[in-house]
């Protein structure tokens, strides 16, 4: 073959066509998102589809959701060689929330609609095989990352828009359907981007709906409780069953302080990267109530997994962890508990890369003097030997009790206190208190990075702050 043939076969198999196209979303690292480029290239040539940036199980089946999809809305699936890159290649991506963009990719790159405005969103959403978008997790931090990367606006599915809605300076837009999305991209449908009203949001309700005014007696209970929310400390209630302990545990949030802003930011980020936000709510208002049950592994209370998300202690962050019947639980759960309450946050290591969710809560816990219950029982007898009672203790160990500040015991509340008509004192009034005295601590902390309250202190601020007095000495 000569020089020019050859150079003519090399010019012709140039000129084939081929496209590229790139859409933007991004994966959750922890509680926080990376954007992840969305790459599709189509050429003549076998019809096959390539994939390559580590996708999971999950996002190599959008191929069967998005060819569905696409037929159904009058669209067709590219009869091309395809490569379908989800860039950066060494971070794994999971989940369905890629099925948008790589459609929109999969669109623009067989020239079936224009990409021109891909490049200003940020997308995410999975889509069903008729091309309804259905909601996804963790649309909160993709929203944060779109605006610190500078994106005009995010796409999301109509679900999650509230989620989204909270990012300021960023533009949000729900959707229904993947028609809606095209029809808007291309200029052929105006919306208007979601609007949330921050303040409005962060308003607290008057009356809890679980208050301390439904609790008969039991004030020197209130009084310790109310001392461990003002300084954030861990408490466990000691006592037989049917006194109140259960009761008293969740009232504790509505004696708590309100979110700040940053706080319930932070809060809602755990909740959505872990998918426990509800349809349409926007941000978590009040401090969350965890109660795992006993028979929790280790995995679910802590975090972790193949994947790592977030566990109890995490989706308890700024919020009470309760652990009802405390020896109940495994004794190696309880004990993956020891470092988190120390450093106020969970770090998840695996081979290729390490995670880090925060954790700060209050652990609230109770449990029953024995096995039977009734031990120090003013009128009703132990039956348990004292063998029985130290074997029940000794679930327990002796660090996890050091680490809980508070230890009450809860005596059975007398019947003529259970029928008096007397009210008594209310969640929102006790309420009032702890925030003048969390307003004290934030005051002699100010100066003071990661410390909001005496909790928090370390051996350094209570040597400070906490110096014992010569009466205290002679006591």
């Amino acid at each position: 073959m000569s020089n020019e043939e050859t150079q003519e076969e090399f010019e012709v198999k140039e000129v084939l066509p081929s496209k590229l196209v790139k859409t933007y979303s991004a994966t959750i690292m922890g509680v926080d998102a990376t954007t992840v480029h969305v790459e599709v290239h189509a050429a003549q040539g076998l019809p096959k589809t390539f994939w390559s940036g580590l996708p999971d199980i999950a996002v190599r089946e959008s191929q069967s959701r998005i060819e569905a999809a696409l037929k159904v809305n009058g669209f067709r699936w590219p009869g091309m060689r395809m490569v379908i890159n989800l860039a950066p290649a060494d971070i794994r991506k999971e989940g369905s929330g890629y099925d948008l963009p790589i459609a929109l990719a999969i669109l623009a790159a067989s020239s079936q609609v224009s990409s021109s405005m891909f490049a200003s969103f940020m997308m995410m959403g999975e889509l069903s095989l008729d091309g309804k978008i259905v909601p996804v997790k963790g649309v909160l931090p993709v929203a944060i990352q779109a605006r610190n990367e500078g994106f005009k606006g995010i796409i999301v599915p109509q679900a999650n828009e509230m989620e989204a809605a909270v990012v300021d300076g960023l533009e949000v837009y729900g959707m229904d359907t993947l028609k809606d999305v095209i029809g808007f991209l291309i200029g052929l449908k105006k919306r208007e981007p979601v609007k949330f009203d921050l303040l409005n949001a962060l308003k607290y309700p008057d009356h809890p709906e679980m208050d301390f005014s439904d609790v008969k007696g039991q004030e020197n209970i209130k009084r310790a409780l109310e001392i461990a929310a003002a300084g954030s400390h861990n408490v466990i209630l000691i006592g037989p069953p049917g006194a109140g302990k259960t009761m008293l545990a969740r009232r504790m949030p509505g004696i708590l302080p309100e979110l700040s802003a940053e706080e319930a930011l932070e809060t809602t980020k755990i909740h959505s990267v872990a998918g426990k936000l509800g349809r349409d709510i926007g941000l978590i208002r009040q401090r969350p109530f965890r109660s795992p049950h006993h028979t929790i592994s280790d995995v679910a209370l802590v975090g972790g997994g193949g994947f790592p998300k977030p566990g109890e202690i995490s989706l308890a962050h700024n919020g009470v962890l309760f652990l009802d019947e405390l020896p109940e639980f495994k004794r190696t759960v309880l004990e993956v508990m020891r470092q988190p309450l120390e450093d106020r946050k969970v770090t998840i290591s695996r081979a290729k890369f390490a995670v880090e969710y925060p954790s700060s809560f209050m652990l609230l816990a109770s449990m029953n003097p024995c096995p039977c219950g009734f031990l120090n029982h003013p009128e009703k007898d132990c039956t348990c030997g004292f063998g029985i009672v130290d074997r029940y203790l000794q679930r327990i160990s002796g660090p996890l009790l050091d680490r809980i500040d508070l230890h009450i015991e809860v005596v059975p509340v007398p019947f003529r206190e259970l029928n008096t008509l007397q009210s008594s004192e209310s969640s929102s009034v006790i309420r009032k208190r702890v925030m003048a005295a969390r307003d004290i601590q934030s005051l002699r902390f100010k100066n003071e990075q990661g410390v909001h309250s005496n909790a928090m202190m370390s051996s350094k601020h209570i040597r400070t702050h906490c110096r014992i007095d010569e009466a205290g000495n002679n006591y």
